[in-house]
């Protein structure tokens, strides 16, 4: 029996009221001093992992008592700390490796110090994240009637880990492709490495100017707060929303019925899987972050896989593989909490004038 651990944390303080009811009516100021004080916590057991390479693995969540916004305002080494001993209770109760999730995977180094300030190795899952992201967002596309080949790609924030590399993917799947983030620098140096790809490049600190042509938008910064608006897309556009929190309002689902929105990663574990902790998935499945540690411990590969602040495209192929061999596959469409279907994207794809 393979063994691992992953570390949760609450994204916003709703989602501290909402696992802990005795939290409701209190101040904000207090409940942040409360996370502040908390010292990491088990979640909960994971059980009935079985891939079809006949590997089987149990693991534990973990919780690190900070919000997104505490993790990335609050002094880092504190910050770190707090991490690093949620890692520490996860070596504790028996994993050989660890996952960081949503916002311990961002804030510092991208998990290199927590690496080596712990016993065990550790990952932040973004390798697979990127391979379910872009197979998610072309899938969405042939589902809409879109043809990659001929398609405008954006990718916001490709500044990022997770961005360059699928920025690098996308630029030879695509005709055009936009990147999208804060640091005109750091783009117009991408944009040069991926000089002589298929898709011709251009750059933009401007959302809204990177998204008005895009028929594919792939989405994955580490803002805490919504940065695509529903007037920002064109019509029938197909949105893969990788970061959490979302990037996207939900006025798009609400107002807009000719854009495909779905979340990035999202996947199917093999077995009889129990996580005896409600993250909002249906039963058996994870994102993908989540996945990717299961992969590693199922692969007896303990190691420390995907650190730091950036991806390589082999690593991205490798843990691909693995999720093959063991049974790992994208589930079906998720958006805004709820599953969609068939049905509905046959309407939005209508509504967008694709018949």
């Amino acid at each position: 029996m393979e063994r691992f651990g992953f570390i949760v944390h609450p994204l916003t303080l709703d989602d501290v009221q909402r696992w802990e009811p005795a939290a409701a009516g209190k101040s904000e100021a207090i409940l942040e001093k409360m996370l502040e004080w908390m010292p990491p916590f088990k979640v909960s057991h994971i059980t009935g992992i079985r891939s079809a390479a006949g590997a089987e693995a149990e693991g534990w969540f973990v919780g690190c008592p900070l919000t997104a916004k505490q993790m990335m305002t609050l002094d880092v080494d504190f910050v770190m700390k707090k991490i690093t001993e949620a890692v520490v209770m996860a070596e504790t109760l028996g994993a050989g490796i660890v996952g960081l999730g949503a916002f311990t995977s961002v804030v510092g180094d991208g998990g290199i110090t927590v690496a080596k300030g712990v016993n065990i190795p550790v990952t932040t899952g973004n390798s697979y994240t990127v391979a379910t992201a872009v197979e998610g967002a072309l899938r969405g596309a042939e589902l809409m009637g879109i043809d990659p080949s001929a398609a405008t790609v954006a990718v916001v924030g490709a500044n990022g880990s997770i961005g360059k590399v699928c920025s690098c993917i996308m630029a030879d799947k695509t005709a055009a492709l936009s990147l999208v983030g804060r640091r005109t620098e750091a783009l117009e140096a991408l944009a040069v490495d991926l000089s002589g790809r298929k898709a011709v490049v251009s750059t933009t600190t401007d959302i809204k100017a990177g998204l008005a042509a895009a028929d594919i938008v792939l989405t994955v910064t580490s803002a805490t707060d919504v940065i695509i608006e529903a007037d920002d897309l064109k019509r029938g556009a197909v949105v893969c929303d990788v970061s959490r929190p979302r990037n996207v309002s939900r006025q798009v689902a609400e107002s807009r019925n000719d854009v495909l929105v779905i979340e990035g990663g999202v996947v199917a574990v093999p077995g009889e899987v129990e996580f005896n902790f409600n993250f909002g998935f249906p039963p058996r499945t994870a994102y993908a972050c989540m996945s990717e540690t299961m992969l590693l411990a199922l692969d007896r590969c303990y190691e420390s896989f995907t650190l730091g602040k950036d991806i390589s495209l082999n690593q991205v192929q490798e843990i691909s593989a693995m999720a093959d061999r063991h049974g790992f596959t994208l589930a079906g469409f998720r958006s805004f909490e709820r599953a969609v279907s068939p049905e509905q994207i046959t309407t939005i794809r209508r509504n967008a004038g694709r018949n």
